[in-house]
């Protein structure tokens, strides 16, 4: 019962993780997107980081749960969170240059 209960964790956690990738289907489909969309889309997108790094420490956690699904959703929200710090940073570093 607890291995099933981590097994649909971590399916959810991959599929949240996997989620800020949608991003790019209006980008391949070249769909221009308002502004208030696109801040929308942008906290949906780290609300969907956070969620799925949460779901995946809980699944690593247990090492009787830990597989290789959990850990690749593990890596890719913790790629994804990089990526957000970076252009934090950046945007920082620019606006302070002006």
């Amino acid at each position: 019962m607890e291995n099933k209960k981590h097994q649909k964790t971590s399916i959810a956690a991959l599929i949240v993780s996997v989620l800020p990738l949608a991003t790019f289907i209006p980008i391949l489909l070249k769909i221009t997107i308002s502004d208030e969309i696109r801040n929308l889309w942008a906290g949906a997108n780290i609300l969907s980081i956070l969620a799925g790094l949460c779901l995946s420490i809980v699944c690593v956690k247990s090492s009787e749960s830990r597989s290789v699904l959990n850990i690749i959703s593990t890596i890719i929200c913790v790629v994804l969170i990089l990526i957000v710090i970076g252009i934090i940073i950046l945007a920082l570093f620019l606006n302070f240059l002006q």
